[in-house]
């Protein structure tokens, strides 16, 4: 199960009250900063970017490809470790807004961690340090340490992710 706080509303679906949980202002930033980040070719800037204006936890080395789209709505929700890299492409959410209720949740993906290409990370699911996330995944719930998991569902590949190495 997903760590996620659930926030239920009454009358039309959540995404129809979307300022009221969230200002209308902070949006309009986060995506201002994040349009610059996704095409921002300088790591260093977009880790700056990351840490400075939207309070991501983001580690040292850490490396967010061409066009990641992290929560627009709630990065600070967001913590990547250090020495990571964050596929081309990739969509990490903080916040699901549902019908009758929406959810928010920490989004923890630990130190040298490989997310592929056109990945998607929900809200409240942690991704163990050492893991490997195929390209195309959708990641759902929490990935054990040093795994390689990969595919809609999400399924474990290998439990120990061999590195490899070039002779």
């Amino acid at each position: 199960m997903r760590r996620t706080k659930r926030y239920p509303v009454s009358s039309a679906n959540s995404l129809w009250h979307i300022y009221k949980t969230v200002p209308f202002l902070k949006v309009v930033k986060n995506f201002i900063i994040i349009q610059i980040a996704r095409y921002t070719p300088f790591m260093s800037m977009k880790n700056w970017l990351y840490r400075t204006f939207l309070k991501m936890e983001v580690g040292k080395t850490t490396s967010f490809a061409l066009m990641v789209m992290p929560d627009i709505m709630f990065p600070e929700k967001i913590r990547v470790g250090h020495n990571s890299v964050i596929g081309y492409n990739t969509t990490i959410l903080a916040h699901e807004y549902l019908i009758e209720e929406y959810r928010i949740g920490l989004v923890e993906i630990g130190s040298n961690v490989l997310i592929g290409a056109n990945s998607t990370i929900l809200p409240g699911v942690k991704i163990g340090d050492g893991a490997v996330i195929a390209a195309g995944s959708v990641v759902h719930k929490d990935v054990a340490p040093n795994s390689f998991v990969g595919g809609n569902p999400l399924q474990l590949i290998r439990e120990h992710a061999e590195k490899e190495t070039s002779r």
